[in-house]
């Protein structure tokens, strides 16, 4: 870890869908950075363990963590969450909204079911936490920070998958108004977008050789991200590194999101 944040030590820190992929690379990231960090799974416990082991393997800052279960999408769950969060470390500094699910289907097949469930998860879920974290924020005039892990996909169209674009969509229009309408309480709300990332919600390219070559070969850095690249952009958007930025968001992509077809000129 060549850069460490030490204003992250001893912060009481939420990460949802903390279980795999990125969520567990923040998880073990905040960890490492000497953090308290509450790892939130929704289905598997076992890899929410694994993740609670790898955050123990890398703790030479002190700190500790818990796990915690819940259903973002489900307002009693969440709550009973930040209710947990609190009693176990007293208070919270950092929420970060990773929970994140996806489904593909043509847009004029979509079921009502299947969109509410991803809109449910992806922004509404979102929503949830933020509110809780505010409240907490708001309620013991405290400073605090507020990070959403969104996607390339909130500014880049993605056929077939409609509802996760617009859950991504809103997710920038959540993070521009909260952050505009609490900046004055010294409570800072920004974004993440990542690219296309080695983790297991990718996992129909990643172990397909001419499929990866097929994704890498749109983006200009002709490689995937890592999750540990993305941890550490939310470690440092919520350090005091970071502490005039709020209300962006912040795209990890490997330049996805600069129109890499327009590399060669074709158009005048």
């Amino acid at each position: 870890m060549a850069t460490t944040h030490d204003s992250l030590k001893g912060k009481n820190v939420l990460v949802t869908g903390a279980s795999t992929g990125i969520g567990r690379a923040i998880a073990v990231r905040f960890a490492a950075e000497g953090a308290n960090v509450g790892i939130n799974y929704s289905r598997s416990a076992g890899e929410a363990a694994e993740t609670e082991r790898l955050c123990q393997a890398v703790r030479t800052k002190g700190g500790r963590q818990f796990v915690v279960q819940a259903d973002v999408a489900d307002e009693t769950q969440v709550k009973a969450m930040f209710a947990r969060t609190f009693s176990e470390f007293g208070g919270l500094d950092v929420l970060i909204n990773n929970s994140g699910i996806l489904k593909e289907t043509p847009s004029h097949e979509l079921e009502m079911a299947d969109f509410d469930r991803v809109v449910g998860v992806n922004l509404r879920g979102a929503f949830l936490c933020a509110r809780e974290a505010l409240r907490h924020f708001v309620a013991h005039n405290k400073p605090g920070v507020i990070l959403n892990n969104s996607s390339v996909h909130q500014i880049i169209p993605k056929p077939g998958f409609v509802s996760y674009t617009i859950s991504k969509s809103g997710m920038e229009g959540m993070t521009r108004t909260l952050a505009l309408e609490y900046a004055g309480r010294g409570i800072r709300v920004n974004t993440v977008g990542p690219g296309a990332i080695v983790t297991p919600i990718n996992n129909s390219w990643i172990n397909d050789a001419e499929k990866r070559s097929g994704v890498e070969s749109h983006i200009p850095m002709s490689r995937s991200g890592e999750p540990e690249e993305m941890a550490a952009v939310f470690a440092f958007l919520a350090s005091d590194e970071a502490s005039y930025i709020t209300g962006q968001t912040i795209f990890a992509c490997g330049g996805l999101t600069l129109f890499p077809e327009f590399r060669d000129n074709w158009s005048t």
